[in-house]
């Protein structure tokens, strides 16, 4: 299993659009990708703004290069949600799964 991590940050009142967006847009949409197994979306919320850690995992490189072709370390941000963002990674990066506890804890 692969996971693919990116950083963004949003302003405080915009978290929950991005959430709701997440949620309804860019869900569905993974989840329709052959190889997507599932997402984690962590917030941490500051002052003024709010941290955002995504995590995708994926069965395979070959599952992510479908998702992100032609290069799979280019972060994928849809053209509606960039403007929810006050700066991002534009870069992904990507780490092989050595433990997973999820999955023992839900079989």
């Amino acid at each position: 299993m692969v996971a693919r991590t990116w950083y963004a940050r949003t302003r405080l009142q915009n978290v929950g659009l991005y959430r709701k967006h997440y949620v309804e847009k860019n869900l569905p949409k993974l989840r329709a990708v052959p190889g997507f197994i599932g997402a984690q979306l962590c917030t941490r919320s500051e002052e003024e703004s709010v941290e955002i850690f995504v995590v995708t995992f994926w069965k395979s490189m070959a599952a992510i290069d479908a998702f992100a072709s032609p290069d799979r370390e280019a972060a994928v941000v849809p053209p509606d949600m960039a403007p929810l963002l006050v700066s991002y990674d534009p870069r992904v990066r990507h780490f092989e799964v050595a433990v997973d506890t999820f999955a023992a804890a839900n079989s």
